[in-house]
């Protein structure tokens, strides 16, 4: 019998576990279990919204200087236990030591930004037509928020919701992604560890067919905020569709980058692999669309090729990795059907494709750093997100094509192009049908400060980051006072 690591989860201010658990594996190697954690059942979820109300009843009159002191501390925790936390990102998500360790960072940059805005107040004074009157608005918290976070940013991505929710207010219940728990856990465990008051944060550790009713259906959610795929996306929404509930989505992605005649081709190249193949393609703004301009297509291509081939695949607690393994099995699996499809509709492999086996990497969920050229706008590669590191190559004439062929595409999530032309980066920036632009630089690396968000199916009207969020988790009242005779 193998010993396991045992994470209990938090509900009431408690570390709570049942008789049931989930295992974790690590993508690198998942032939054995590093950890287990609590299987909570319907009960468990339907006690942890108990909690969560009872705490949202104090931490809404909590000063907002408190609610700034524990979250900073929560940082100052986060950043004291880097080591330890970035390994357990790197065992269950299979993402370099590199990566994990500025995951943990940007988590806690997180809780430091929005502690500074919880110590500003959100409102905005207003004139007002009736004499002696002084009318502003003020910003308060909506309640309970059902926070769902994916597999493959296990802790930046909780900390992005978290943190703001938290600052203005409100009260969580916690549902981490199945394969990747113990980031998430790490993220409470410092918040909790820092003084949040018992419910404000509950974490829900179980399997979803088994609790997705007691999480979607409770009559106490204000809101839900989710990060994962359309189809998961959709049908929250459709089961909110006569609810007073709000609902903010980051949903898919297939972003594009695009490369003009007069970009500077080897940073180009560099950048587009970047963005390209970090993570091992599983960022929801990672780049998997190059559009270039004819006359550089061959050159920019061979340029793309080489700069893909150095790259080194291997686990992610091999210092020389720089390709690490996809989260999981069954996303491995995805991915490479989705290659043999591509290739089946006429796609040629110019460098990679298909899994990598060699050795102890048999073990893993390795993918080698694909390149696909001869596709059309109808391949399906072209057009659906795969979500590992697979980059699909056109050539088209000149900018309009160029835009059209970005904003040829369902979602709009991010898109990047690289020119010299001052003229056409802004043309490009106003034309791009996509939340997030970048100019000579990747589609990925948002700082916490810079609102995030997608169009199209990309996501809601809602964004993360910033002080853009607050309009999910607040709302608004206006307030009049008379102060005359």
């Amino acid at each position: 019998m193998i010993s396991l690591r045992t994470v209990e989860a938090l509900s009431g201010g408690k570390w709570v576990a049942t008789g049931e658990w989930i295992d974790v594996h690590d993508p690198a190697d998942v032939r054995t279990p590093f950890a287990r954690v609590p299987a909570l059942g319907p009960e468990d979820v339907t006690r942890a919204y108990g909690h969560a109300e009872r705490g949202f009843a104090e931490w809404r009159r909590t000063s907002p200087f408190e609610r700034a002191r524990i979250l900073t501390g929560a940082a100052r925790l986060i950043r004291e236990r880097l080591a330890e936390i970035a390994a357990d990102v790197t065992a269950e998500n299979g993402k370099t030591l590199a990566e994990a360790r500025g995951e943990a960072g940007k988590a806690a940059d997180f809780l430091d930004y929005y502690a500074g805005l919880a110590r500003q107040g959100y409102g905005t004074l207003l004139h007002d037509a009736r004499p002696d009157t002084r009318t502003h608005t003020q910003r308060e918290p909506i309640g309970v928020i059902l926070v769902i976070s994916p597999w493959n940013d296990p802790l930046i991505t909780p900390a992005r919701k978290l943190a703001p929710l938290l600052a203005a207010g409100n009260a969580a219940v916690f549902k981490p992604a199945g394969e990747t728990p113990l980031s998430g856990l790490h993220f409470a465990r410092a918040l909790h560890d820092a003084g949040l008051p018992a419910g404000v944060l509950n974490v829900v550790t179980g399997r979803t067919t088994q609790i997705e009713a007691a999480l979607l259906d409770d009559p106490r959610i204000a809101g839900i905020t989710f990060t994962g795929s359309n189809a998961v996306g959709n049908r929250i929404r459709r089961r909110l569709g006569d609810r007073n509930v709000r609902f903010q989505g980051e949903l898919g992605g297939k972003n594009a980058s695009v490369v003009l005649a007069d970009a500077d081709l080897p940073a180009a190249a560099k950048a587009v692999v970047a963005a390209s193949f970090g993570q091992a393609g599983q960022r929801c703004t990672a780049t998997s669309r190059v559009i270039v301009e004819r006359p550089v297509y061959e050159e920019f291509t061979r340029l793309l090729v080489a700069e893909a081939e150095t790259l080194t695949v291997g686990p992610g607690t091999d210092p020389a990795t720089t390709l690490c393994p996809l989260s999981s099995p069954r996303q491995r699996d995805s991915v490479l059907a989705d290659l043999d499809r591509a290739v089946g509709q006429g796609a040629v492999v110019l460098t990679g494709g298909g899994a990598d086996t060699e050795g102890e990497r048999a073990h893993g969920c390795y993918v080698r750093p694909t390149v696909l050229a001869d596709v059309t706008p109808e391949t399906a590669i072209w057009r659906e997100e795969v979500f590992g590191p697979v980059l699909a190559v056109r050539a088209v004439d000149g900018f309009e094509q160029a835009v059209e062929a970005v904003n040829d595409s369902g979602f709009g999530l991010a898109a990047a192009v690289f020119t010299r032309d001052l003229a056409a980066a802004y043309r490009f920036a106003d034309e791009a049908e996509c939340g997030q632009i970048a100019v000579n630089t990747t589609t990925t690396g948002w700082d916490v400060h810079l609102p995030f968000g997608g169009f199209r199916d990309s996501g809601t009207a809602y964004k993360e980051q910033g002080e853009e969020v607050l309009r999910f988790s607040t709302r608004v009242k206006t307030v009049a006072v008379h102060y005359g005779a």
